[in-house]
């Protein structure tokens, strides 16, 4: 297509399953056939599609975290210290079990953006942030842990969790900041004590 063209390929930290590169468009024309939704209106329809895009990134946070958690928790049964598996210490219990609750409550919140989105609920804006803000980063934490429980080798490349870790990073800025999240939020819940009163 005339004035459409790509830039190269980004090395990225992580996501390098995905190829990333910039989209340029010089003075393209399409047939008005072509158009989607109203003239002037593309702007508001790719803001309406943020809702989506931020429950899909905390449903991929939410995968990556269960993913670290199964195998942390593999490791740390089959991994022996003092004559026993570092799975039995306390704290690696305490660690575990706060990772576990935190991948589901980040499904739960996911589970309930994706519904109100789907009814079209008037809180559907605020429960994406808030899925998106909250699952983003407890996920991370989880994957960090996870390679923590690993000790140095959760560092090396032989073990997946250092991928998962450098793949997660990247949503807490895709689909909005999670400080942008935050404003988000605030703005709505504004909103909502407004129409109260």
């Amino acid at each position: 297509m005339a004035g459409l063209s790509f830039g190269k390929a980004e090395e990225k930290l992580g996501w390098n399953a995905q190829p990333t590169c910039a989209v340029m468009m010089d003075n393209v024309r399409l047939p008005a056939a072509n158009l989607l939704g109203s003239e002037g209106k593309g702007f508001n329809i790719a803001m309406n599609a943020l809702n989506g895009g931020r429950i899909n990134i905390a449903s991929c946070s939410v995968g990556g975290a269960e993913f670290c958690t199964d195998v942390a928790l593999k490791y740390v049964q089959g991994r022996h210290q003092f004559g026993k598996p570092i799975g039995t210490f306390q704290n690696t219990e305490f660690k575990l079990a706060d990772m576990v609750t935190a991948v589901h409550a980040s499904r739960v919140m996911v589970r309930h953006a994706a519904q109100a989105l789907d009814c079209e609920a008037s809180s559907a804006t605020m429960d994406a942030a808030m899925a998106k803000r909250f699952a983003t980063d407890a996920c991370f934490r989880v994957a960090d842990d996870a390679l923590q429980l690993h000790g140095g080798y959760g560092y090396l490349k032989d073990y997946p969790v250092e991928r998962v870790l450098r793949d997660l990073r990247v949503h807490s800025i895709l689909e909005g900041t999670n400080e942008v999240m935050r404003v988000i939020i605030a703005r709505e819940m504004h909103k909502q004590q407004a129409s109260k009163v």
